[in-house]
């Protein structure tokens, strides 16, 4: 298995991880928000929101990073 292969592997699978974590992250408004309340609440995130917010982050890079290194090494 030579690294080209390697890279489309890892970037297919860090694009179906990423988009995964994103549909499971909460959205920022809230439903009052909807009805014309102000809604600007902020908080810190906290427990299993704030790991998958880490998470995702973190398989966004190894996606984009996977993409660049297909780019640069050649076929």
């Amino acid at each position: 298995m030579n690294i080209g292969s390697f890279l489309e592997v890892v970037t297919f699978i860090s694009a179906i991880f990423t988009i995964l974590l994103v549909l499971l992250q909460q959205r920022g408004a809230s439903l009052g928000a909807g009805f014309g309340s102000s809604g600007e609440l902020y908080t810190t995130r906290r427990g299993l929101e704030k790991s998958l917010f880490v998470t995702t982050i973190v398989s966004a890079v190894i996606f984009v990073l996977s993409i660049l290194g297909l780019l640069l090494i050649p076929s």
